[in-house]
């Protein structure tokens, strides 16, 4: 699994969207001078109203002769590319007796071609400047190969890229390492409260659905075979399956030609893919604790089923994330850690992609403060549900969303990403341009209902991983079904 751990594919599974598009970078403090200058400061968060009027640059659109459409965001800045790859399908798309094939597929994508070992295409890329990466996970609608380098080298370095993508052998030998690192990686995981209570919340909101699964059983991670990698790569790695996002210092002509020429050899073969059902919002609250014998701590987690992304409730759950739990700011951590001392950390966050996501607040507290942190929890979710946010709180964060947003034009990879969200959900030309009005637009009552809507107590899950003591503390939320940690 190289460098990726379950960790980060778990993370993808949830991926945090508190910020615009995939979650978006911080550009450095010099990258942000030039937007900061000669703003006012009124509270805690800068004033510009240029914020407000963003007009960010369009992107250059066609279609290769096999299919693959291509979209190019042109940045002369510095003289390097970055390239993704968007195969449709990914792990969501996986057979239900095979979930993980895509993810395996993704990850052993380079570990050797029909002209090149691992070693020797890893050699490859380090002569060229390059970067490679694939990845997919069980809960993701697309595998995404990622590619970067500099524009002087980009003919050879879309050579090696088509080799990879068009001719991987995925050798037996390394299947058969990539299993044994999963296992371990597995076992470890099994240790750790968040994983645990990350694994159990998501199946308390999704039940059946695919999006339920964080990673792949080890049953069916050792059935694979490199055939049935072989298999899927030749169904889903197809051009007119791809979408192409390119940003940097390319001009439109000379890639064309070079996409033209390095994969001029790759057959159209678009897969037919099932419409993934709606999941549907829990129908009552639940309790559930994962018995942890023997831990000190107790990790929480509260939550329920949210929207997809391109939801019209978006830009108020925006706001309203970030007041309850978006950052050392909000509601969450100044209560549960600033003034209380319960944590070192609380937090609330939301997803959403073609089809609903969660809203989730979470924390890990010690055992003796579990009843007075889960009090706090509740209170906050009850608050921000029954009482108007003040103008000043509401006012102060649409400021910082909008600062941070502003601030994430500077890096080349929010643009990137900015790019890939607007593609994939199809979302209008102009939609960067209007999002700090959208979030500038948000009110009190907004806020207010979409917290009432989706922290809904009657469906709330209250999850909790830690020793079997703290069973009482939560029946006063509600039965408790107990699980054994596995």
């Amino acid at each position: 699994m190289h460098t990726k751990t379950l960790v980060s594919l778990i993370a993808l599974a949830l991926g945090s969207v508190t910020l615009p598009a995939f979650a978006q970078e911080t550009a450095s403090p010099v990258a942000g001078a030039s937007i900061t200058k000669g703003v006012q400061l009124k509270g805690k968060a800068p004033v510009n109203p240029q914020v407000l009027d963003v007009r960010l640059p369009r992107p250059q659109e066609f279609t290769l002769s096999n299919g693959m459409r291509v979209v190019l965001l042109k940045d002369d800045k510095v003289p390097t590319f970055s390239l993704q790859w968007l195969f449709e399908g990914g792990g969501l798309a996986d057979p239900p007796q095979q979930r993980g094939l895509a993810m395996v597929t993704a990850d052993l994508l380079s570990e050797g071609t029909a002209k090149r070992n691992s070693r020797q295409i890893a050699e490859e890329l380090a002569r060229l400047g390059a970067g490679m990466g694939a990845g997919s996970s069980p809960s993701s609608g697309y595998t995404t190969v990622s590619l970067t380098g500099l524009s002087a080298n980009l003919a050879d370095t879309l050579a090696l890229a088509a080799e990879v993508i068009l001719q991987p052998t995925f050798p037996a030998d390394e299947l058969a390492k990539y299993k044994s690192r999963f296992n371990a990686q597995l076992e470890l995981e099994r240790t750790d409260p968040e994983f645990l209570a990350r694994r159990e919340f998501l199946g308390a909101i999704y039940a059946d659905h695919p999006a339920a699964l964080v990673v792949p059983d080890e049953k069916v991670m050792e059935s694979l075979t490199s055939k049935e990698l072989t298999s899927y790569h030749a169904a889903y790695f197809r051009p007119d399956n791809a979408l192409l996002i390119a940003h940097g210092a390319l001009d439109a002509a000379q890639l064309r030609q070079q996409l033209e020429k390095q994969f001029k050899d790759w057959q159209r073969g678009k897969p037919e893919l099932k419409a993934l059902p709606q999941p549907h919002p829990p129908k009552q609250s639940r309790v559930v604790l994962v018995e942890r014998p023997g831990s000190v701590q107790t990790s929480l987690w509260l939550g329920s089923l949210g929207i997809d992304r391109k939801h019209q409730d978006y830009f108020p759950m925006l706001v309203m994330n970030d007041i309850l739990g978006g950052g050392p700011a909000s509601r969450l951590f100044t209560n549960l850690r600033e003034d209380k001392g319960y944590t070192y950390g609380v937090y609330s966050s939301f997803t959403g992609s073609s089809f609903p996501g969660v809203v989730v607040a979470s924390t890990d507290v010690r055992n003796e403060v579990t009843e007075p942190a889960l009090q706090e929890l509740m209170n906050e979710l009850r608050r921000i549900s029954t009482e108007p946010v003040s103008e000043r709180e509401l006012e102060q964060t649409r400021r910082s969303i909008n600062g941070k947003f502003a601030l994430s034009l500077d890096a080349p990879r929010s643009l990137l990403s900015n790019l890939v969200t607007q593609q994939i959900y199809n979302l209008p030309a102009d939609y960067w341009d209007t999002y700090p009005k959208q979030v500038a637009a948000v009110t009190a009552k907004d806020v207010q209902r979409v917290a009432q809507q989706y922290y809904d107590p009657k469906r709330l899950q209250i999850i909790a991983v830690g020793d079997g003591e703290v069973a009482k503390v939560l029946e006063r939320y509600g039965t408790v079904e107990k699980k054994t940690a596995q």
